[in-house]
């Protein structure tokens, strides 16, 4: 077994024996649902008025009605759950008085950062993954277009590792696992926010390339179904710089 495959199992398992996954996971899966139903219902009542006034059957696009809206708020629940799963993977460490332990062992840093967001990866990607019984049901009862869907999975999945890879980084800052949180949180809001401060400066060279640094417009494009190779390396940069930040404050933790 490699070091990262040593990091991730034992971050698998301190996430099963916690009932913080649960509890998230639960939470998680919960609104997803109440918000697909809530997306699939106003999709319904907007079927039977437009029957009412062509007085024959109405073709809707499920991908606007329903998807896109709930793709859209899934956006906001991670960003509010995801803090949550990271908090304790540095904070603990050094909680328990453990940090010095795994900072002396023979596993590098390196390892340690991989495995450590891996392990949490693979968490937020069980949770995706479990969701994915809406659009398999829904494709029972009426047809629609996959690429949509599969490409505002593959948007949910890459913010998603963004937003750990924030996390991880936040939780490398502070050995508590409350300040780890909000300081995760507080750094993707304003990330979110220069989208808005980009479209304040107006469409010239500034304003576009602030616009740029913010996640929202490239999620955007995924989930109506179009795939940009800029947007797919903005996410790829913004996770490794996240984690190289993390191994620099690690590595300079490591030392003191």
């Amino acid at each position: 077994m490699t070091p990262v495959n040593a990091i991730v199992a034992k971050e698998l398992r301190s996430y099963f024996v916690s009932p913080v996954v649960y509890v998230v996971s639960a939470v998680f899966l919960l609104i997803f649902g109440v918000l697909s139903y809530l997306a699939v219902v106003n999709a319904g009542n907007q079927a039977v008025r437009m029957m009412q006034i062509q007085g024959a059957a109405a073709q809707l696009n499920l991908n606007d009605l329903v998807f896109r809206p709930t793709f859209y708020s899934t956006a906001i629940v991670i960003l509010l759950v995801l803090p949550i799963l990271t908090m304790r993977l540095f904070a603990e460490e050094r909680k328990l008085r453990t940090f010095e332990l795994l900072m002396t062992s023979p596993i590098g840093i390196n390892a340690v950062v991989l495995g450590k967001f891996l392990g949490v990866c693979l968490i937020f990607l069980g949770l995706l993954a479990l969701t994915g019984i809406v659009p398999l049901i829904l494709s029972v009862y009426s047809s629609f277009d996959w690429r949509p869907v599969l490409t505002g999975y593959l948007g949910l999945a890459l913010m998603g590792a963004l937003f750990l890879a924030a996390g991880v980084l936040a939780s490398a800052l502070t050995e508590n696992q409350i300040v780890a949180a909000f300081l995760s949180f507080g750094l993707l809001i304003l990330i979110w926010l220069l989208g808005a401060l980009g479209a304040v400066l107006g469409d010239n060279p500034v304003g576009n390339a602030i616009s740029y640094l913010s996640f929202i417009e490239h999620y955007d494009r995924l989930v109506r179904g179009l795939v940009d190779t800029k947007d797919l390396v903005y996410f790829v940069c913004g996770m490794i710089l996240m984690l190289f930040l993390t191994h620099r404050v690690v590595e300079s933790q490591r030392w003191k």
